[in-house]
């Protein structure tokens, strides 16, 4: 193992940049090749963790089921390292992967598109394994040790994902050596930030290793109303007796408490001639006394046994609860209408909603991975089981205030003009208007008092109960003659989905779906490796949907997303490993998509949109160009149209909520230290992302905009402490990045700067 002192930010560590060190007594091993030629060990199940100090991660569990070296998987993989996390003070999941090529962020949800391609299912991917839960909170990021975006629809590896691509949460492993971290950060928009990170071995042997992640956020927003208070804690152990056996159990309980945020609503607006600075982007339409609270509780059970040399066997284990707890105002997507029913660009139509809500999920993937050979043929073989069922339980239910006030005292959904003589009138603005359940919001005189619920009339609608489960059985072989590595996969899926379930009316509904997955990578140097591929996705649209809150009726079987990827691309290292580059060429295509019908009447409708392309190109690299001084870029250009829709105007037309052009770049220079400045570093970072149309509407475009962002960091001599001090959005820039219609744009942080102060022991 090297030791390099004079990389400033890998001081005092076990390991540098060039290769992944795990503990030696790690089970379960695969042999890769670091940068020197040497073997080096790599764990076929990520039990323990890792010391790489670099913004990039090289190597994938969760991408083939087996440790590999990332320019060995044919397929695009891009990763942000607890490094850059750290470097960038990201603290959300949304900052963190501004720096991703193809990844575009959607709205203040956790919530993306990635190569042009909207998210369509609402869980996470969390050390390769599915979890539900709604979108609506960004995730803390201070017990992740990288996140990976797995581009393309990764079925035959996930099941069930989204056909864009996948963004996989690597959660911190124990070390074993004593390793202790507090983190302190505050800065605009009473933003107060906290964690710690402590590992090391629990006995003289190192065989059993702990690790403690804690964080902790209490913040405001630059929007009016917003705020956050969460926390997360995630203990982790690992014990480790042989080389033959390996287990983690890791617990993560994640609760937050805010308000949600529907983004900055504009007025006034005429297609074509629409004025996005026609309200502030700090303008909210919520209610003081509203709020989002959610409870997340993640337990995982990661275990290895190797029975020979040559056949291990691994398994994993998740159970996951979550709980929501909602109230609201938010908008209709419809403007107030006067007697004559029209619509009043001043008014905002609103209802009130209550939710509560709690699911459970259970994810189990068994698998043997099997070294074999054939005479000069090499096989690394993957055989397994996934078993993935999610709960909704009994006992959710929403209530929902809306419509219009009638004389009898009953609610009308919308309002008719034909029989006016039924409605309540009130004057608004200078104008007659039927009275609302819930008040408009007045674009042009806001208010924000406390909205008291005895005012409105609720309709209460229990969340019927649902539950899913998915079987797969899937077998994969990476064959490797000489420079060749062909890939090759099968998948058999079996889904099932339950609407009221176990309640008399139960309806069941059931599918399954063959998935192949081929690829090819051939070195042309040590170095530099080509490679194409081809994978099949496929994502079941049943009741369980969370698109919306209440799903389509019992039985619906709404057809399945079907996708697929063809890829080709190259990706290489160099400066001896320090330096990694990588390109690809993509097309995607998505059929079924099923998608909200946007439909102010009714917002749990939904509509099948018909069939999308995606085709574009990606360049990435990221490394050291000196020992003190690391980077990471990228660039992506999509062209996403509509292939079919229900509209036949749209065919060929711009698929929304994505941009053509985008890029980043961010980058750190450490003075060295014989340096007078010794201590000092700097760090700069730019981002570019090309115009928009807002998801369901086409009637505007969001401009294109590039931020600027810098940072200074010191660590004083002769101690463990260094200080941070970030800006953001240097120039101030008034940007958006992402809208859905006009009461729903997504504004962008104005300029904001942030200090953090680490100490390490």
């Amino acid at each position: 193992m090297k030791f390099l002192s004079s990389y400033p930010v890998a001081r005092n560590l076990f390991l540098v940049t060039g290769f992944v060190y795990l503990s030696p007594v790690a089970a379960a091993q695969t042999k890769v090749i670091d940068s020197s030629g040497k073997k080096v060990e790599l764990q076929t199940v990520e039990i323990t963790g890792t010391n790489a100090q670099k913004y990039y991660g090289d190597y994938s569990f969760s991408a083939t089921k087996i440790a590999s070296p990332n320019k060995d998987i044919p397929q695009a993989i891009s990763s942000v390292s607890k490094e850059l996390i750290a470097d960038r003070q990201a603290f959300t999941l949304a900052d963190a992967v501004k720096n991703v090529t193809g990844v575009s962020q959607s709205s203040y949800y956790n919530q993306f598109a990635i190569r042009g391609i909207s998210q369509n299912e609402e869980g996470a991917i969390i050390n390769g394994m599915r979890t539900r839960q709604y979108f609506f909170n960004q995730p803390l990021t201070n017990n992740l040790e990288r996140i990976e975006v797995i581009k393309g629809p990764a079925s035959a590896t996930f099941s069930s994902v989204d056909p864009g691509g996948s963004i996989n949460m690597v959660t911190k492993k124990p070390l074993t050596e004593n390793r202790k971290q507090v983190s302190i950060s505050t800065g605009s928009f009473s933003t107060i930030r906290a964690a710690l990170d402590f590992t090391g071995p629990l006995n003289k042997e190192k065989t059993l290793l702990y690790r403690l992640n804690v964080g902790y956020e209490n913040s405001k927003s630059f929007r009016d109303l917003q705020y956050k208070k969460a926390y997360l804690i995630s203990p982790s152990f690992s014990y480790v007796p042989n080389q033959s056996t390996s287990m983690n159990v890791e617990l993560v309980m994640n609760n937050s408490n805010s308000r949600l945020d529907r983004g900055q609503a504009i007025f006034g607006a005429i297609a074509g001639q629409t004025n996005l600075n026609s309200t502030p982007v700090n303008f909210n339409m919520g209610g003081s006394n509203d709020y989002f609270n959610t409870q997340d509780l993640m337990l995982m059970i990661n275990g290895s046994h190797a029975f020979t040399s040559k056949v291990v066997f691994n398994v994993a284990y998740m159970k996951q609860t979550w709980n929501e707890d909602l109230f609201e105002h938010r908008t209709t997507n419809a403007f107030g209408v006067d007697e004559n029913n029209t619509p009043i660009p001043t008014l905002a139509g609103m209802r009130a909603v209550q939710r509560q809500q709690k699911w459970n999920t259970d994810n189990l993937s068994a698998y043997f991975s099997i070294n074999a050979n054939t005479g000069a043929v090499n096989h690394k073989i993957v055989a397994g089981y996934d078993r993935i069922n999610t709960q909704k339980y009994r006992g959710g239910g929403e209530n929902s205030a809306q419509g219009y006030r009638l004389k009898d005292g009953t609610i009308a959904t919308r309002y008719d003009p034909a029989k006016k003589e039924l409605y309540l009138f009130k004057t608004i603005n200078g104008v007659n208007a039927p009275v609302p359940n819930v008040d408009f919001f007045n674009l042009a005189n806001p208010s924000y008092t406390i909205r008291n619920l005895s005012d409105y009339i609720f309709g209460r609608t229990e969340i019927p109960p649902a539950y899913y489960l998915v079987n797969g059985v899937y077998i994969q072989d990476q064959v490797n003659y000489q420079k060749l590595t062909l890939t090759l996969g099968l998948r058999q899926e079996w889904y099932e989905d339950f609407s009221n379930y176990k309640l008399p009316n139960e309806k069941k509904i059931s599918q399954q779906k063959l998935l192949p997955r081929i690829g090819v990578t051939y070195a042309i140097t040590p170095d530099i490796n080509l490679y194409s591929t081809y994978l099949r996705g496929y994502q079941p649209q049943g009741n369980t949907s969370t698109l919306v809150v209440v799903p389509p009726p019992a039985g619906t079987n709404y057809k399945p997303l079907e996708s697929d990827l063809k890829e080709i691309g190259a990706k290489s290292t160099w400066l001896n490993d320090l330096l990694m580059v990588n390109i690809s060429l993509f097309e995607i295509n998505q059929k079924n998509l099923l998608m909200n019908a946007n439909d102010p009447e009714d917002v749990n409708r939904l509509i099948e949109r018909g069939a999308q392309r995606s085709r574009g190109v990606e360049l990435e690299a990221s490394g050291f160009i000196r020992p003190n001084w690391q980077f990471n870029a990228g660039y992506s250009f999509v062209d996403a149209i509509i292939l079919e829709d229900l509209n036949p105007k749209l065919k060929g037309e711009r698929v929304q909520n994505t941009p053509k052009h985008s890029g980043s770049l961010w980058t750190r220079y450490d003075l060295d230290d014989n340096s007078l400045l010794k201590g000092i570093g700097f760090g700069a970072g730019v981002q570019y992302s090309g115009n928009k149309l807002p998801w369901y509407i086409r009637d505007f475009t969001l401009p294109a905009y590039t931020l600027l962002d810098a940072a200074l960091y010191y660590s004083p001599a002769k101690t463990r402490i260094q200080l941070a001090l970030n800006i953001g959005n240097i120039l101030n820039k008034t940007y958006w990045i992402g809208a859905q219609n006009y009461l729903r744009l997504f504004p962008g942080s104005p300029r904001n700067v942030m200090f953090n102060a680490t100490y390490k022991f």
